[in-house]
């Protein structure tokens, strides 16, 4: 009996589930979205990285960096809201948490200088057991209080789940 063309693909992902520590953090990206328009030239400027998933696991970057010319205090949880196709919100649970991707450091004031970013982690599980299966296609995130919302493209398989876990934002993204 030959080995299965499958079986490497099957060794690494029993190897990573063996471990106690996380896939490595999704990295952030910056491209502009063709649907949503490029990021704001001034003011907090967001961006969303990829998908990266692991174990049914899911998590993208959410980086939010500032254009003024002038420092930028930036403090607590992105609002966030995962939106359906047509931009009507879903019913889904927005935890402030550590989740699989990345530990969740809490509320913390960060000074940002002119360029530099704060980033947040969002996370979910594409766990289906019973019921109706939900997948988001963007999402809407008023990074900090009095900030104007900002939309960008992000397909969000959530399963059945209904539930993101969201990191406070910080200078970097801690295991």
């Amino acid at each position: 009996m030959g080995v299965s063309r499958f079986a490497p693909l099957l060794f690494v992902a029993l190897l990573a589930g063996c471990g106690t520590t996380p896939l490595p953090a999704p990295t952030p990206t910056t491209t502009p979205s063709p649907t949503y328009g490029p990021p704001p030239p001034t003011g907090l400027s967001l961006s969303v990285g990829q998908v990266e998933a692991g174990l049914g696991h899911r998590a993208s970057v959410l980086t939010l960096t500032n254009r003024d010319t002038a420092p930028r205090k930036v403090t607590g949880y992105p609002d966030l809201k995962i939106l359906a196709g047509d931009g009507s919100p879903l019913d889904v649970e927005v935890l402030h948490e550590t989740s699989y991707f990345a530990s969740d450091p809490g509320p913390q004031d960060l000074t940002l200088q002119p360029g530099e970013k704060a980033l947040s982690v969002l996370a979910w599980s594409a766990t289906v057991t019973s019921g109706d299966q939900h997948t988001g296609a963007a999402v809407s995130v008023i990074p900090i209080p009095g900030e104007p919302v900002q939309k960008q493209p992000l397909k969000t398989d959530l399963g059945t789940t209904d539930t993101v876990k969201l990191s406070a934002w910080a200078s970097r993204i801690g295991n």
